[in-house]
């Protein structure tokens, strides 16, 4: 076990609950998708802390795999490895502010471009600063978030061939529904992103490098591959939807949820447990706590449902998920102090997948992972790229 790359306190010193990131595993996954999508280039989503996976060492590792960009939500994330020596182009999918256009600059970030009026001041600002701009543009072709709509992007492709200080690198456009099963609002979306890139064709200019594809869209609708896709939570070996499995891709979850017992202890009939004494036992039995909560980003609607792992077998956690710490019966089992619990991932031949933690909370796996807290230390093992 390798500690953090970013040491919080001495490994010694971890709280018994952490996240165990398996980085070969994580490697293992990019080199996958590299090699089944073939010429079409790679960039790993790496917002909302890499997927809970911890940005600075997975971008780190990205960089180091020879990722041609990362993506990011965030101009604080861009930043943010800007300053830990990531190199990297890294393009930053979300909304901008005016004001926040001379520290994309400053921190060579590429944005993105989504109206007219913002591609103006990004061309503003760069002249002003003396510098030349790197933006993609973003057509919005059916998520009513941000970018132009598509049958107005004429403009805004117009108005990128008259910026003196902008470089348009690329042109993407994001995919409504392509981890779900009926493919026919994936298909009219792709209609609508073709038909803005025929202006480039009809003014016989190059086009910029063209990108759709999220995780759904690799998995299930290849026609949307275009230049460059945009693996997020595929990346780190978790299916976006039931309706896209990932099985035979080669990609595999790269995290474990570990924690450990720190107290033992027999309840008898009848006596509840924990907050609202929503639940008590017919016949006496052992009960194990565990030192994590919904502080944690545990779920409290995992309360009475979900199940840990220790020493290769499932127990349930009974009664409500308090804010540090959750309770587990271990029935007429044995259990001690110090005991690993794994919350989520494997231990023995028995593994909790983040989908199964979604279902119980009635969410999707996106939600439990970004939701784990960073006081929740990440500990990085295996080889690292």
């Amino acid at each position: 076990m390798t500690p953090l790359h970013e040491p919080l306190v001495d490994t010694e010193e971890l709280r018994p609950t952490h996240l165990e990131v398996d980085l070969g595993q994580l490697a293992t996954n990019y080199r996958a998708l590299v090699a089944r999508l073939g010429e079409v280039a790679v960039m790993p989503i790496l917002k909302a802390n890499a997927y809970g996976h911890g940005l600075v060492a997975v971008a780190r590792l990205m960089e180091r795999l020879g990722a041609p960009c990362l993506g990011l939500a965030f101009l604080e994330e861009g930043i943010r490895l800007r300053r830990k020596g990531v190199r990297t182009p890294i393009l930053i999918l979300g909304g901008i502010l005016g004001d926040q256009i001379p520290r994309f600059l400053e921190h060579d970030l590429i944005l993105t471009a989504s109206s007219v009026d913002k591609l103006m001041a990004i061309d503003a600002a760069a002249r002003a600063m003396g510098v030349r701009a790197s933006v993609h543009l973003k057509i919005d072709t059916g998520m009513e978030r941000i970018g132009v709509h598509w049958y107005t992007a004429p403009e805004l492709l117009e108005a990128s061939t008259r910026c003196t200080h902008v470089d348009v690198l690329g042109i993407f456009s994001h995919l409504a529904t392509a981890d779900e099963a009926d493919p026919t609002y994936t298909r009219l979306q792709l209609e609508r992103f073709e038909e803005v890139l025929h202006f480039y064709e009809a003014r016989s200019l190059p086009t910029p490098v063209r990108h759709l594809a999220n995780s759904g869209g690799i998995l299930k609708h290849p026609g949307t591959w275009f230049d460059m896709v945009r693996p997020g939570i595929l990346l780190f070996g978790v299916a976006p939807s039931q309706e896209c499995p990932v099985e035979g891709w080669g990609v595999a979850p790269a995290l474990t949820w570990k924690s450990r017992v720190v107290y033992f202890k027999v309840v008898l009939p009848n006596n509840p447990v924990s907050y609202g004494a929503t639940w008590a036992p017919s016949e006496w039995t052992r009960m194990v706590t565990v030192p994590v909560g919904y502080g944690d980003g545990y779920p409290r609607a995992l309360s009475g449902r979900a199940e840990v792992l220790i020493r290769g077998r499932r127990y349930p956690v009974r009664g409500r998920v308090c804010m540090d710490q959750v309770l587990v019966d271990v029935g007429r089992e044995s259990a001690y102090n110090g005991d690993e619990v794994v919350l989520l991932g494997g231990q023995g031949t028995e593994s909790i997948r983040v989908e199964e933690l979604a279902r119980l909370v009635g969410t999707i796996p996106y939600e439990i992972l970004t939701s784990i807290n960073t006081r929740v230390p990440r500990v990085y093992v295996g080889e690292d790229g």
